[in-house]
């Protein structure tokens, strides 16, 4: 925790006095750095660059499980840290402000609502409904947004990739619920390191380079087929026959852990089998198998639209359904 807020020194609090700074004593900066500077090693090249990184994040996490209000709450412990009202520095918040106001590709409001583009899970007019914080709160999405900032920060060779949020979100959630108010009050922390920790085992699925080597994520969804083609040979050439390959839906499931096929609550169910398992990872393609076995007739029976729609859409919330299922095979090897 104490690692932590070194990092936020660092990495936020830092960077925002060199910016608050660096309007301040003009010839200093033109002699030594300034906006325009080519040179890579220059702050304001550096700055420009996470700016980037930044906005990707900013606008995935304010989507974040879009049907739960938990994540547009403020939060009850901000971080005084950052929120002291005695700093002059810029925050993320006030960073994506201003960037956004600048390539003006953002309407000018707190909730970003031209930044939240996933129309399968919410309309732009719900978006509007959402609060703006007075200054001094936060929300739980900008606790989740600094913990992304700082693991991108720390590991450039990854930085951030689209649906890191999705794997942050449950962990996140799970510590800030925690009853017990020493968890919750250090829920920012502890969660970073264990996304961190989380990424370690999984951050090949994110890497593209990797996606047809051993490690990658190609490789993983072939061994669905192949795992599936050993426990119900019909129901896999059925698939095969209809050409549905397994990137159209296991991709998503083997690369964001099941975090977007069910409500969060179930999402930590499955989770917490999965990190049970000394072989998580190959639980996880048990129960990625499972889940097609169990909608093998509508499969069988269903043409290449009605399929994808099942796969994509998956129909049986059930998770103890599926996890007794993912066991039933596992025990069957």
């Amino acid at each position: 925790r104490d690692l932590y807020s070194q990092f936020l020194k660092e990495m936020i609090i830092q960077p925002g006095i060199a910016k608050a700074n660096l309007g301040v004593s003009r010839e200093d900066v033109t002699l030594e750095d300034h906006p325009l500077n080519p040179n890579p090693d220059s702050r304001w090249n550096t700055y420009f660059k996470d700016n980037e990184v930044l906005l990707q994040i900013d606008k995935d996490v304010r989507r974040l499980y879009p049907d739960m209000a938990f994540f547009q709450r403020p939060t009850d412990y901000p971080c005084l840290l950052i929120l002291d009202p005695q700093n002059e520095f810029e925050t993320l918040r006030k960073r994506v402000e201003q960037t956004t106001l600048k390539s003006q590709t953002v309407a000018r409001n707190r909730s970003g609502v031209t930044n939240v583009s996933s129309p399968l899970k919410t309309t732009p007019n719900t978006l509007n409904e959402y609060e703006v914080l007075p200054n001094g709160c936060e929300a739980h999405w900008e606790v989740v947004e600094r913990i992304l900032f700082i693991y991108a920060k720390l590991n450039p060779g990854i930085a951030y990739v689209q649906g890191m949020n999705e794997i942050v979100g449950p962990l996140y959630y799970t510590f800030a619920t925690d009853p017990n108010s020493e968890w919750k009050e250090h829920a920012e922390a502890d969660t970073f390191f264990c996304f961190t920790n989380l990424m370690a085992e999984i951050r090949d699925n994110f890497i593209k380079s990797l996606d047809d080597s051993q490690c990658g994520i190609t490789y993983k969804m072939e061994k669905v087929y192949s795992t599936l083609k050993e426990k119900d040979v019909e129901l896999y050439l059925k698939l095969q026959e209809q050409n549905i390959k397994p990137q159209f839906f296991a991709f998503r499931w083997l690369t964001l852990l099941l975090s977007q096929e069910f409500l969060l609550p179930d999402v930590i169910r499955i989770w917490d089998s999965l990190f049970a398992d000394d072989k998580r990872f190959d639980f996880l393609l048990l129960v990625c198998c499972a889940m097609l076995i169990l909608i093998r007739d509508q499969l069988l029976e269903g043409d290449f639209t009605l399929n994808m729609r099942l796969l994509q859409d998956y129909p049986i919330s059930d998770v103890h359904l599926i996890l007794k299922k993912a066991k039933e095979l596992q025990d069957s090897k």
